[in-house]
Protein backbone atom coordinates (compact mmCIF):
# COMPACT_ATOMS: atom_id res chain seq x y z
CA UNK A 1 0.00 0.00 0.00
CA UNK A 2 2.91 2.51 0.36
CA UNK A 3 4.00 1.89 -3.24
CA UNK A 4 0.34 3.06 -3.72
CA UNK A 5 0.37 6.31 -2.23
CA UNK A 6 3.72 6.92 -3.49
CA UNK A 7 2.70 6.40 -6.71
CA UNK A 8 -0.33 8.26 -6.00
CA UNK A 9 2.14 11.43 -4.84
CA UNK A 10 4.16 11.24 -7.83
CA UNK A 11 1.39 10.84 -10.84
CA UNK A 12 0.17 13.98 -8.62
CA UNK A 13 3.82 15.99 -9.35
CA UNK A 14 2.90 15.33 -12.93
CA UNK A 15 0.02 16.30 -13.64
CA UNK A 16 0.32 19.48 -11.46
CA UNK A 17 3.53 19.88 -13.93
CA UNK A 18 1.30 19.39 -16.75
CA UNK A 19 -1.67 21.58 -16.15
CA UNK A 20 -1.14 24.36 -18.35
CA UNK A 21 -0.85 22.10 -21.25
CA UNK A 22 -3.86 19.68 -20.05
CA UNK A 23 -6.08 22.31 -18.62
CA UNK A 24 -6.74 20.24 -14.99
CA UNK A 25 -6.79 22.52 -12.22
CA UNK A 26 -3.58 21.48 -9.92
CA UNK A 27 -5.63 22.42 -6.82
CA UNK A 28 -8.07 19.62 -7.69
CA UNK A 29 -5.33 17.59 -8.08
CA UNK A 30 -3.74 18.51 -5.09
CA UNK A 31 -7.66 17.57 -3.27
CA UNK A 32 -7.63 14.41 -5.10
CA UNK A 33 -3.94 13.20 -3.49
CA UNK A 34 -5.25 14.32 -0.02
CA UNK A 35 -8.16 12.85 0.08
CA UNK A 36 -7.58 9.55 -1.80
CA UNK A 37 -4.60 9.04 0.05
CA UNK A 38 -5.83 9.07 3.42
CA UNK A 39 -8.36 6.52 2.29
CA UNK A 40 -5.31 3.98 0.85
CA UNK A 41 -4.41 4.85 4.62
CA UNK A 42 -6.63 3.89 6.79
CA UNK A 43 -7.82 0.81 4.55
CA UNK A 44 -4.08 -0.55 5.42
CA UNK A 45 -3.94 0.96 8.81
CA UNK A 46 -2.93 -1.52 11.07
CA UNK A 47 -0.01 -2.00 9.37
CA UNK A 48 1.34 1.51 8.99
CA UNK A 49 0.26 2.31 13.36
CA UNK A 50 1.83 -0.89 13.77
CA UNK A 51 5.07 0.31 11.96
CA UNK A 52 5.07 3.52 13.42
CA UNK A 53 2.99 3.90 16.46
CA UNK A 54 2.75 0.70 18.06
CA UNK A 55 3.31 1.98 21.76
CA UNK A 56 0.63 4.62 21.54
CA UNK A 57 -1.71 2.39 19.69
CA UNK A 58 -1.60 -0.49 22.59
CA UNK A 59 -1.53 2.72 25.09
CA UNK A 60 -4.83 3.45 23.45
CA UNK A 61 -6.23 0.15 23.60
CA UNK A 62 -6.20 0.32 27.20
CA UNK A 63 -5.83 -3.93 27.51
CA UNK A 64 -9.00 -4.11 24.17
CA UNK A 65 -8.55 -6.19 21.76
CA UNK A 66 -7.11 -5.25 18.47
CA UNK A 67 -9.73 -4.26 15.79
CA UNK A 68 -10.39 -2.82 12.59
CA UNK A 69 -12.53 0.15 13.93
CA UNK A 70 -10.06 0.78 17.13
CA UNK A 71 -7.20 1.15 14.62
CA UNK A 72 -9.84 3.46 12.48
CA UNK A 73 -10.73 5.07 14.88
CA UNK A 74 -6.95 5.48 16.36
CA UNK A 75 -5.84 6.98 12.74
CA UNK A 76 -8.39 9.41 13.20
CA UNK A 77 -8.03 10.87 16.54
CA UNK A 78 -4.29 10.49 16.94
CA UNK A 79 -2.87 10.76 13.56
CA UNK A 80 -5.58 12.27 10.77
CA UNK A 81 -6.77 15.33 12.97
CA UNK A 82 -3.01 16.00 13.20
CA UNK A 83 -2.36 16.80 9.68
CA UNK A 84 -5.65 18.35 9.36
CA UNK A 85 -5.12 21.15 11.98
CA UNK A 86 -1.62 21.47 10.86
CA UNK A 87 -3.76 22.14 7.57
CA UNK A 88 -6.46 23.81 8.50
CA UNK A 89 -3.79 26.40 10.82
CA UNK A 90 -2.16 27.49 7.49
CA UNK A 91 -5.56 27.78 5.86
CA UNK A 92 -7.19 29.88 8.29
CA UNK A 93 -4.04 32.47 8.33
CA UNK A 94 -4.47 32.54 4.73
CA UNK A 95 -8.31 33.47 4.86
CA UNK A 96 -8.12 36.06 7.32
CA UNK A 97 -4.58 37.35 5.67
CA UNK A 98 -7.54 37.01 2.02
CA UNK A 99 -10.16 38.74 4.11
CA UNK A 100 -7.92 41.45 5.41
CA UNK A 101 -6.62 42.55 1.49
CA UNK A 102 -10.42 42.30 0.89
CA UNK A 103 -11.65 45.09 3.17
CA UNK A 104 -8.78 47.26 2.19
CA UNK A 105 -9.31 46.87 -1.42
CA UNK A 106 -12.80 47.29 -1.48
CA UNK A 107 -12.52 50.79 0.76
CA UNK A 108 -10.02 52.02 -1.89
CA UNK A 109 -6.76 51.44 0.67
CA UNK A 110 -4.83 50.46 -2.43
CA UNK A 111 -5.86 53.30 -4.90
CA UNK A 112 -2.51 54.89 -3.88
CA UNK A 113 -0.25 52.29 -6.35
CA UNK A 114 -2.20 53.35 -8.91
CA UNK A 115 -1.74 57.16 -8.35
CA UNK A 116 2.00 56.46 -7.71
CA UNK A 117 2.41 54.75 -11.39
CA UNK A 118 0.38 57.17 -13.05
CA UNK A 119 3.25 57.69 -15.71
CA UNK A 120 3.99 56.95 -19.17
CA UNK A 121 8.10 56.52 -18.02
CA UNK A 122 8.95 52.66 -18.14
CA UNK A 123 11.40 52.90 -15.53
CA UNK A 124 9.19 54.49 -13.01
CA UNK A 125 5.91 52.68 -13.32
CA UNK A 126 8.34 49.55 -13.31
CA UNK A 127 10.27 49.87 -9.97
CA UNK A 128 7.05 51.82 -8.91
CA UNK A 129 4.50 48.89 -9.20
CA UNK A 130 7.08 46.15 -8.38
CA UNK A 131 8.44 47.69 -4.83
CA UNK A 132 4.65 47.63 -3.73
CA UNK A 133 3.88 44.18 -4.35
CA UNK A 134 7.06 43.42 -2.68
CA UNK A 135 6.45 44.94 0.33
CA UNK A 136 2.62 44.58 0.02
CA UNK A 137 3.39 40.66 -0.43
CA UNK A 138 5.87 40.58 2.68
CA UNK A 139 2.72 41.74 4.60
CA UNK A 140 -0.09 40.18 3.55
CA UNK A 141 -0.70 37.47 1.10
CA UNK A 142 1.45 36.92 -1.96
CA UNK A 143 -0.82 35.76 -4.14
CA UNK A 144 -3.50 37.77 -3.87
CA UNK A 145 -0.90 40.67 -3.91
CA UNK A 146 0.47 39.81 -6.99
CA UNK A 147 -3.01 38.99 -8.60
CA UNK A 148 -4.47 42.55 -7.47
CA UNK A 149 -1.28 44.24 -8.99
CA UNK A 150 -1.70 42.11 -12.12
CA UNK A 151 -5.38 43.36 -12.44
CA UNK A 152 -4.21 47.36 -11.73
CA UNK A 153 -1.23 46.76 -15.04
CA UNK A 154 -3.29 45.15 -17.11
CA UNK A 155 -6.02 48.12 -16.94
CA UNK A 156 -3.23 50.36 -17.67
CA UNK A 157 -0.49 49.06 -20.11
CA UNK A 158 -1.87 48.61 -23.66
CA UNK A 159 0.57 47.02 -25.15
CA UNK A 160 0.50 42.91 -24.42
CA UNK A 161 4.41 42.68 -24.95
CA UNK A 162 4.92 45.53 -22.50
CA UNK A 163 1.88 43.68 -20.00
CA UNK A 164 3.78 40.35 -20.18
CA UNK A 165 7.21 41.65 -19.15
CA UNK A 166 5.83 44.17 -16.69
CA UNK A 167 3.50 41.23 -15.18
CA UNK A 168 6.49 38.71 -15.03
CA UNK A 169 7.79 41.67 -12.61
CA UNK A 170 5.41 41.63 -10.79
CA UNK A 171 5.90 38.09 -9.68
CA UNK A 172 8.91 37.76 -9.11
CA UNK A 173 8.84 40.76 -6.86
CA UNK A 174 5.43 39.12 -5.20
CA UNK A 175 7.33 35.54 -4.37
CA UNK A 176 10.10 37.31 -3.11
CA UNK A 177 8.57 39.70 -0.85
CA UNK A 178 6.41 36.67 0.36
CA UNK A 179 9.62 35.08 0.89
CA UNK A 180 11.40 37.70 3.05
CA UNK A 181 8.59 37.51 6.04
CA UNK A 182 7.07 34.46 7.63
CA UNK A 183 3.81 35.51 7.05
CA UNK A 184 3.93 36.46 3.63
CA UNK A 185 3.87 33.01 1.31
CA UNK A 186 2.39 29.52 2.91
CA UNK A 187 6.18 28.01 2.78
CA UNK A 188 7.10 30.04 5.47
CA UNK A 189 3.82 29.86 7.62
CA UNK A 190 4.40 26.59 7.90
CA UNK A 191 7.74 26.53 8.66
CA UNK A 192 7.22 29.05 11.22
CA UNK A 193 4.19 27.03 12.42
CA UNK A 194 6.28 23.75 13.05
CA UNK A 195 8.88 25.53 14.69
CA UNK A 196 11.94 25.10 12.27
CA UNK A 197 12.34 29.23 11.88
CA UNK A 198 11.75 32.48 13.87
CA UNK A 199 10.44 35.46 12.40
CA UNK A 200 13.02 38.33 13.39
CA UNK A 201 15.95 35.71 12.70
CA UNK A 202 14.23 34.34 9.66
CA UNK A 203 13.68 38.17 7.95
CA UNK A 204 17.22 39.17 9.18
CA UNK A 205 19.53 36.36 6.68
CA UNK A 206 16.36 36.71 4.20
CA UNK A 207 16.24 39.83 3.20
CA UNK A 208 19.62 41.10 1.38
CA UNK A 209 19.01 37.71 -0.47
CA UNK A 210 15.61 37.95 -2.04
CA UNK A 211 16.24 41.78 -2.22
CA UNK A 212 18.68 40.95 -5.23
CA UNK A 213 16.73 38.17 -6.51
CA UNK A 214 14.07 40.54 -7.19
CA UNK A 215 16.37 43.36 -8.23
CA UNK A 216 18.73 41.93 -10.42
CA UNK A 217 16.07 40.24 -12.95
CA UNK A 218 13.82 43.58 -12.53
CA UNK A 219 16.98 45.51 -13.65
CA UNK A 220 17.10 43.54 -16.72
CA UNK A 221 13.67 43.62 -17.45
CA UNK A 222 13.42 47.31 -17.48
CA UNK A 223 16.41 47.06 -20.52
CA UNK A 224 13.31 45.54 -22.37
CA UNK A 225 11.20 47.86 -22.09
CA UNK A 226 10.78 50.66 -24.57
CA UNK A 227 11.25 54.61 -24.05
CA UNK A 228 7.46 55.32 -23.11
CA UNK A 229 4.31 52.84 -22.44
CA UNK A 230 1.40 52.83 -24.27
CA UNK A 231 -0.70 53.77 -20.96
CA UNK A 232 -4.46 54.22 -20.72
CA UNK A 233 -5.54 55.90 -17.39
CA UNK A 234 -9.06 54.95 -16.24
CA UNK A 235 -11.44 56.90 -13.47
CA UNK A 236 -10.61 55.90 -9.98
CA UNK A 237 -13.59 52.72 -9.88
CA UNK A 238 -16.66 53.87 -8.16
CA UNK A 239 -17.51 51.95 -4.82
CA UNK A 240 -21.23 52.36 -3.59
CA UNK A 241 -21.36 56.19 -3.22
CA UNK A 242 -20.43 59.15 -4.75
CA UNK A 243 -17.97 60.03 -2.40
CA UNK A 244 -14.84 57.39 -1.18
CA UNK A 245 -13.23 57.55 2.26
CA UNK A 246 -11.14 60.25 3.32
CA UNK A 247 -7.38 60.10 3.28
CA UNK A 248 -7.10 59.63 7.12
CA UNK A 249 -9.66 56.71 7.41
CA UNK A 250 -8.03 54.76 4.67
CA UNK A 251 -4.62 55.27 6.44
CA UNK A 252 -6.59 54.28 9.43
CA UNK A 253 -7.46 51.25 8.37
CA UNK A 254 -4.30 50.45 6.53
CA UNK A 255 -2.45 50.81 9.09
CA UNK A 256 -5.30 48.67 11.46
CA UNK A 257 -5.01 45.96 8.57
CA UNK A 258 -1.03 45.80 7.57
CA UNK A 259 0.17 47.04 11.08
CA UNK A 260 -2.11 43.86 13.16
CA UNK A 261 -0.52 41.36 11.02
CA UNK A 262 3.13 42.55 11.79
CA UNK A 263 1.94 41.94 15.66
CA UNK A 264 1.56 38.42 14.89
CA UNK A 265 5.11 37.46 15.68
CA UNK A 266 4.80 39.21 18.74
CA UNK A 267 1.48 37.30 19.77
CA UNK A 268 2.87 34.49 18.64
CA UNK A 269 5.37 34.57 21.54
CA UNK A 270 4.05 36.01 24.19
CA UNK A 271 0.63 33.52 24.04
CA UNK A 272 2.47 30.56 21.45
CA UNK A 273 -1.15 29.90 20.48
CA UNK A 274 -0.88 29.05 16.57
CA UNK A 275 -0.35 32.63 14.60
CA UNK A 276 -3.92 31.91 12.34
CA UNK A 277 -5.51 33.05 15.29
CA UNK A 278 -3.60 36.36 15.91
CA UNK A 279 -4.79 37.02 12.16
CA UNK A 280 -8.37 36.35 12.54
CA UNK A 281 -7.88 38.88 15.95
CA UNK A 282 -6.43 41.48 13.28
CA UNK A 283 -9.59 40.58 10.89
CA UNK A 284 -12.49 41.22 13.60
CA UNK A 285 -10.79 44.25 14.00
CA UNK A 286 -10.88 45.86 11.17
CA UNK A 287 -14.10 44.29 10.26
CA UNK A 288 -15.41 46.79 13.49
CA UNK A 289 -13.40 49.60 11.95
CA UNK A 290 -15.06 49.20 8.79
CA UNK A 291 -18.43 49.65 9.53
CA UNK A 292 -17.64 52.46 11.94
CA UNK A 293 -16.23 53.74 8.94
CA UNK A 294 -19.07 53.11 6.84
CA UNK A 295 -22.43 53.27 9.10
CA UNK A 296 -23.80 55.48 6.47
CA UNK A 297 -23.52 53.00 3.49
CA UNK A 298 -23.99 50.31 5.90
CA UNK A 299 -27.58 52.12 7.08
CA UNK A 300 -28.23 52.98 3.19
CA UNK A 301 -27.27 49.73 2.04
CA UNK A 302 -25.27 50.18 -0.61
CA UNK A 303 -22.34 48.23 1.13
CA UNK A 304 -23.39 45.36 -2.02
CA UNK A 305 -21.97 47.61 -4.81
CA UNK A 306 -18.24 46.48 -2.98
CA UNK A 307 -16.81 43.82 -5.02
CA UNK A 308 -13.29 42.09 -5.05
CA UNK A 309 -12.40 41.53 -8.86
CA UNK A 310 -13.42 37.95 -9.40
CA UNK A 311 -10.23 37.29 -10.37
CA UNK A 312 -8.84 38.01 -7.10
CA UNK A 313 -11.50 36.01 -5.63
CA UNK A 314 -11.22 32.66 -7.44
CA UNK A 315 -7.57 32.93 -7.28
CA UNK A 316 -7.61 33.22 -3.34
CA UNK A 317 -9.97 30.15 -3.30
CA UNK A 318 -7.38 28.03 -5.59
CA UNK A 319 -4.96 28.88 -3.26
CA UNK A 320 -6.63 27.93 0.20
CA UNK A 321 -7.97 24.54 -1.31
CA UNK A 322 -4.60 23.94 -3.26
CA UNK A 323 -2.73 24.39 0.46
CA UNK A 324 -4.97 21.91 2.09
CA UNK A 325 -4.36 19.61 -0.27
CA UNK A 326 -0.93 19.52 -0.73
CA UNK A 327 -0.85 19.39 3.13
CA UNK A 328 -2.69 16.48 3.39
CA UNK A 329 -0.72 14.78 0.90
CA UNK A 330 2.53 15.04 2.13
CA UNK A 331 1.09 14.00 5.70
CA UNK A 332 -0.27 10.52 4.80
CA UNK A 333 3.16 10.02 2.69
CA UNK A 334 5.03 11.40 5.66
CA UNK A 335 2.86 8.90 7.87
CA UNK A 336 4.72 5.72 5.30
CA UNK A 337 7.75 6.50 6.48
CA UNK A 338 9.01 6.84 2.77
CA UNK A 339 10.41 10.55 3.17
CA UNK A 340 12.79 9.61 6.33
CA UNK A 341 14.14 6.66 3.79
CA UNK A 342 14.64 9.48 1.11
CA UNK A 343 16.30 11.96 3.59
CA UNK A 344 18.59 9.15 4.18
CA UNK A 345 19.41 7.88 0.89
CA UNK A 346 19.53 12.18 -0.05
CA UNK A 347 22.61 12.11 2.81
CA UNK A 348 24.25 8.93 1.61
CA UNK A 349 24.55 10.15 -1.74
CA UNK A 350 24.98 13.94 -1.62
CA UNK A 351 25.60 14.87 1.85
CA UNK A 352 24.63 18.83 0.74
CA UNK A 353 21.95 20.69 1.89
CA UNK A 354 22.82 23.41 -0.91
CA UNK A 355 22.61 20.65 -3.27
CA UNK A 356 19.29 19.72 -1.94
CA UNK A 357 18.14 23.48 -2.31
CA UNK A 358 19.40 24.17 -5.90
CA UNK A 359 17.78 21.21 -6.94
CA UNK A 360 14.32 21.79 -5.43
CA UNK A 361 14.97 25.40 -6.69
CA UNK A 362 14.72 23.48 -10.20
CA UNK A 363 12.00 21.34 -9.37
CA UNK A 364 9.77 24.12 -8.24
CA UNK A 365 9.64 25.53 -11.54
CA UNK A 366 8.64 22.69 -13.71
CA UNK A 367 5.99 21.46 -10.27
CA UNK A 368 5.07 24.11 -8.06
CA UNK A 369 6.82 26.13 -5.48
CA UNK A 370 4.81 25.14 -2.68
CA UNK A 371 4.51 21.21 -3.54
CA UNK A 372 8.34 20.94 -3.48
CA UNK A 373 8.55 22.94 -0.78
CA UNK A 374 6.20 20.72 1.27
CA UNK A 375 7.72 17.63 -0.31
CA UNK A 376 11.19 19.03 1.84
CA UNK A 377 9.97 20.21 4.68
CA UNK A 378 8.46 16.95 4.71
CA UNK A 379 12.06 15.07 4.54
CA UNK A 380 13.67 16.05 8.09
CA UNK A 381 12.61 16.78 11.54
CA UNK A 382 13.42 19.42 13.13
CA UNK A 383 16.61 18.77 15.52
CA UNK A 384 17.82 19.17 18.60
CA UNK A 385 19.69 21.82 19.55
CA UNK A 386 22.53 20.30 20.77
CA UNK A 387 23.47 18.93 17.51
CA UNK A 388 25.44 21.96 16.53
CA UNK A 389 28.78 21.38 15.50
CA UNK A 390 27.31 18.35 13.21
CA UNK A 391 25.73 17.55 9.68
CA UNK A 392 22.52 17.41 11.38
CA UNK A 393 23.14 21.33 12.80
CA UNK A 394 21.43 22.04 9.35
CA UNK A 395 17.91 21.01 10.85
CA UNK A 396 17.77 22.66 14.41
CA UNK A 397 15.64 25.88 14.20
CA UNK A 398 17.12 28.43 12.38
CA UNK A 399 19.42 25.78 10.50
CA UNK A 400 20.55 26.65 7.37
CA UNK A 401 18.51 23.97 5.37
CA UNK A 402 15.15 25.65 6.03
CA UNK A 403 16.85 29.33 4.72
CA UNK A 404 17.66 27.12 2.00
CA UNK A 405 14.56 25.85 0.94
CA UNK A 406 12.36 28.37 1.53
CA UNK A 407 14.63 30.58 -0.66
CA UNK A 408 15.54 28.51 -3.60
CA UNK A 409 11.65 27.05 -3.59
CA UNK A 410 10.53 30.69 -3.53
CA UNK A 411 12.89 32.11 -6.26
CA UNK A 412 12.59 28.60 -7.94
CA UNK A 413 8.72 29.21 -8.79
CA UNK A 414 9.67 32.54 -10.64
CA UNK A 415 11.75 30.26 -13.27
CA UNK A 416 9.09 29.03 -15.53
CA UNK A 417 5.35 30.90 -15.48
CA UNK A 418 3.83 27.66 -14.18
CA UNK A 419 6.14 27.19 -11.06
CA UNK A 420 3.60 29.32 -9.00
CA UNK A 421 0.02 30.47 -8.43
CA UNK A 422 0.71 33.82 -9.41
CA UNK A 423 2.62 33.00 -12.25
CA UNK A 424 -0.16 30.55 -13.66
CA UNK A 425 -2.01 33.58 -12.86
CA UNK A 426 -0.05 35.87 -15.40
CA UNK A 427 -0.24 33.03 -18.10
CA UNK A 428 -4.20 33.08 -18.18
CA UNK A 429 -4.30 36.99 -17.91
CA UNK A 430 -2.21 37.54 -20.68
CA UNK A 431 -2.02 34.40 -22.51
CA UNK A 432 2.22 33.66 -22.08
CA UNK A 433 3.82 30.37 -23.71
CA UNK A 434 6.12 28.51 -20.91
CA UNK A 435 8.58 28.69 -24.83
CA UNK A 436 8.31 32.85 -24.67
CA UNK A 437 8.79 33.06 -20.74
CA UNK A 438 11.86 30.55 -21.04
CA UNK A 439 13.42 32.60 -23.63
CA UNK A 440 12.90 36.46 -22.08
CA UNK A 441 12.89 35.24 -18.57
CA UNK A 442 14.45 32.39 -17.51
CA UNK A 443 17.75 33.52 -17.52
CA UNK A 444 16.87 36.52 -15.62
CA UNK A 445 15.46 34.86 -13.09
CA UNK A 446 18.54 32.10 -12.77
CA UNK A 447 20.74 35.10 -12.18
CA UNK A 448 19.10 37.11 -9.74
CA UNK A 449 18.41 33.63 -8.05
CA UNK A 450 22.55 32.96 -8.06
CA UNK A 451 23.49 36.16 -7.02
CA UNK A 452 20.79 36.14 -3.61
CA UNK A 453 21.74 32.55 -3.18
CA UNK A 454 25.64 33.24 -3.23
CA UNK A 455 24.49 36.11 -0.35
CA UNK A 456 22.68 33.67 1.33
CA UNK A 457 25.79 31.08 1.38
CA UNK A 458 28.17 33.63 2.95
CA UNK A 459 25.70 35.00 5.68
CA UNK A 460 25.36 31.21 6.91
CA UNK A 461 28.56 30.59 6.66
CA UNK A 462 30.14 33.66 8.08
CA UNK A 463 27.21 35.57 10.05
Amino acid sequence: MTLIIVILLLLGYVVIATGHTTGVNKSAIAIFIGTVGWVVYICYGTDFVMQRHAEDYWTFLNGDLPSSEAVKYYIYNNVFLYYVGRAASIVMFLLATMSIVEILHNNGCFDFVTKWIKTRNPKRLLWTITLATFILSANLDNLTTATMMLVIMHSIVQSRRQRMLIGAAIVIAANCGGCLTVIGDPTTLVLWGDGAITASRYTAYMALPVLLAWIVPTILINRQLPERLDTQWAPMPFRGDDTNLLPWQRIVMLFVGIGGLWFIPTFHNITKLSPFLGALCVLSVLWVVNEVMNRKLMSADQMQHRLTPRSVQYGSLQQILFVMGIMLGMGVVTETGVFGDVAQWIDDTFGSVWLLGIASGLLSGIVDSFTIAMSDISLYPIADAAMKGSYAENFITNGAYWKIIAYCTAVGGCLLSVGSVSGLALMKMEHIKVGWYMKNLTPKVLAGGLIGLLVLWLEVNFI
